[in-house]
């Protein structure tokens, strides 16, 4: 079957299998569930931009932007910022391209609102996504948003390419 995902909306008839997806056991902890993250997305409309990731008929993940969050309230140079809230690819869809379509699918939403950069925090680890993020360009800013690092992505007029 030819690779062709899209991203859609979270309805009723598609809400009970979207918090079904499952990232790997030694994943968890490391990205909170679909339905932590449709319940956030519920009582923070203003900002939250959720959407599944759909290849063919079957979900294949979850992913959520923030538009214009501020992390640190209140402290000198913090500004709004838009990026990737959450990410999630079931377990058995890992590794196919559906992670760099859904970065891709967020950086084009917020070109098109007239953002230059995205925002993505993550927790540090053997297991975690640092890796991924970095060979789509995001690079550490040295902040922490909890006990998560924040990286940003400088964005460009075209897609994210991967680097080695």
């Amino acid at each position: 079957m030819p690779f062709s995902p899209r991203l859609t909306t979270v309805t009723s008839d598609n809400v009970e299998e979207a918090c079904a997806l499952r990232v790997r056991p030694d994943q968890d902890g490391l990205v909170k569930p679909v339905a932590w993250s449709l319940a956030q997305a519920y009582v923070s409309p203003e900002t939250a931009w959720p959407r599944l990731i759909v290849d063919g008929e079957r979900i294949v993940g979850f992913v959520m932007a923030f538009l214009d969050v501020r992390f640190n309230p209140g402290q000198p140079g913090d500004r709004p910022r838009s990026g990737l809230w959450r990410l999630n690819i079931d377990a058995g869809q890992q590794a196919r391209g559906y992670g760099r379509f859904a970065v891709e699918a967020v950086n084009d939403e917020l070109r098109r609102r007239g953002q230059t950069r995205t925002t993505v925090s993550y927790v540090p680890g053997v297991h975690g996504p640092e890796e991924f993020y970095r060979k789509l360009g995001f690079r550490a800013t040295g902040e922490l948003s909890g006990d998560q690092v924040v990286a940003e992505l400088e964005l460009t007029a075209g897609p994210v390419r991967i680097r080695d």
